[in-house]
């Protein structure tokens, strides 16, 4: 494995390993029983068994399989590209992804905490979710703008 090559991997290692921590970490603190009520958001727990906004919950245990061998396929194919500029925000999507795939083979659902209902009720939410929505912002960055990636 060439020095590039090795980068890439330690990055999209050491990153998804590091979300997927942080975000267990986080939610044990729901799961053993912390709660916090304000105006504007809840932090509460509540076991999603769909994806965004509980879709797709009507394959209960198929949707965690399922999930798995999409996320395999991406980071099958990361390996495949190894495009340097792609590594951090790949760890955040496939540790967030993991993450959450852990939780509903553990709890039969992926732990949420944060609800937001100031104005208008959102979706609940987790911190593996947020890393996930920035990888994609940050792919598609990286998509529209591709002199970003190539400046690596």
């Amino acid at each position: 494995m060439d020095n590039k090559n090795f980068k890439f991997s330690l990055i999209l290692l050491f990153t998804m390993v590091g979300i997927f921590i942080i975000d267990q970490n986080i939610k044990m603190l729901f799961v053993d029983g912390f709660r916090y009520y304000t105006e504007c958001i809840d932090l509460i727990l509540v076991y999603n068994k769909g994806v965004a906004f509980s879709m797709l919950s009507f394959l209960e245990e198929w949707l965690k399989y399922i999930q798995l061998v999409l996320i395999s396929g991406i980071l099958i194919y990361l390996f495949y590209k190894r495009e340097f500029c792609y590594a951090f925000p790949s760890g955040l999507l496939l540790g967030g992804a993991f993450s959450n795939i852990y939780d509903r083979f553990i709890h039969g659902g992926v732990v949420d905490m944060v609800y937001w209902h100031c104005k208008f009720n959102f979706a609940v939410f987790n911190f593996a979710d947020v890393m996930i929505d920035i990888a994609v912002v940050w792919f598609l960055i990286l998509h529209f703008k591709p002199k970003l990636c190539k400046a690596n």
